[in-house]
Order: C-alpha cells, then structure tokens, then sequence
C-alpha cells in the first residue's frame, strides 16, 4: 500500500522498465460492477479498483498487468482477484508519477469519507499513447482542488461515480462532468434508480447499455461530452 499525502505532487517517480510494452491501437473497455473496469488493449490489461472478496459487491476475477487501486478499502482493492495465470499487476494505490512499460500516470489524493471512515481517494489520470484518461474513484466532493483541475489538460475519457450516498449524487457528477468538458463519459457505481436518474438530467433517457466499448484515438477525438453506458 502507497503512501498518501493531500495533493499527490512531488511523491516521487517509479518507473517498471522492464517486461511491460504497449502498442496501443485499439481500446476495449468492460465494466465488471462497482468501480471495476477493465482496459485491455493488444496484449495487455488494465483494472481500474478491482473488487476483493470481503467486498459486499459481487468480487471479480480476471488477470491484469497494472491494477489501479484509488482506496484500500475491499470495495476497490481486490488486487488478488487480477491476479491470473501469468498476469500478475502490478500494483497503484497512491499519489505519484508512474511509468509503467509505456503507459504514464499519475496520482493525486483528495480526503473523503467513506463507508462512515476518513480516507484519502486516489484520482488516476493515465495516459495510453496519446489518450488522457480520468478515474475520479470514490469522489465525494465535487470540488476538486484548481491545482488538480489544471493538471489534467484536455480529457479524453472521464470515469464518472454517480450513485450517491459515499460518492457524487447525480446534479453533482453531471456539472462535474460540464466543468471537466471531457469527450466521453463513463459512468460507474451507481443502482437503476440512479442511473435513471443520471440519463434523465443528461437528456439522454433513451441510451441503450452496451456489453463492451471498443474505440480508437479518433473516435474519441470526433465526441464532445458523449455517455456511453457499459453492462455490467
């Protein structure tokens, strides 16, 4: 487990140089329940706050080479159910920089509150090539702090929790999203009350969930503000 400070900045640069190579061309994008998504591209798998066994939500099982972990908490540490087979990840749980094979993120700690506990959530912005990627993880205040917000630069892809209670309510994600101005939104943790409840505020009641979202670069340069809605 990292080591956390309020900001994230100046924690330090780990580079894993070694066995980890991407070409990415094509990104195909699951959702696994919860905060788990699963990034998996040429050869190689990406797992965004896995869920653990202890977990009251339905645990996951699939191997990764990177797990991104934004609490230690089992709702979104369950960095042994990616571990399968040959793919052992390699483990973020904390503020920094990261450089791992070519795949660049970095870290920032906000306080929050989860689960009736003070924790720190960690905010991944990671980089694929030449794609910027936002993972808010368990957000609870949509105030995000302006040094923060100027690090992220133009926002290819945002990872939006919406369900309320320990995270964002719905009015909260939906501006948060405005103010970020990213070209496709995902949204994650939520129930069908809130989810329905989030497409009606974005106008979009009639979009349909889909089993898996495969893109490229220029399909996501060609949106502006667009949701898709993974199956779980």
């Amino acid at each position: 487990m990292g080591s956390f400070g309020c900001l994230g900045f100046g924690a330090g640069t780990l580079r894993v140089p070694a066995g980890l190579s991407y070409t990415v061309r094509t990104m195909v994008i699951s959702y696994h329940g919860g905060q788990c998504l699963k990034l998996t591209f040429g050869g190689t798998t990406i797992a965004f706050n896995p869920i653990a066994k202890q977990s009251k939500l339905e645990s996951v099982k699939f191997g990764a080479d990177v797990a991104f972990v934004t609490m230690w908490h089992p709702d979104f540490n369950g960095v042994e159910q990616v571990a399968h087979g040959s793919k052992q990840p390699f483990v973020v749980d904390g503020p920094g920089e990261y450089e791992i094979g070519q795949v660049t993120a970095r870290g920032f700690g906000v306080k929050t509150i989860y689960d009736k506990q003070d924790h720190y959530n960690t905010i991944y912005q990671v980089h694929l090539e030449d794609t910027n990627i936002i993972f808010l993880g368990a957000l609870n205040d949509p105030e995000i702090d302006p040094k923060i917000l100027g690090e992220f630069g133009d926002i290819d892809i945002l990872f939006l929790p919406i369900g309320g209670g320990d995270i964002l309510e719905v009015p909260q994600a939906s501006k948060l999203a405005v103010k970020l101005e990213a070209k496709l939104i995902i949204p994650m943790q939520y129930d069908a009350a809130a989810l329905k409840t989030f497409l009606k505020e974005e106008s979009i009641e009639g979009l349909k969930p889909v089993d898996k979202l495969t893109l490229k670069k220029k399909d996501v340069s060609a949106m502006s503000g667009e949701v898709v809605i993974l199956k779980v």
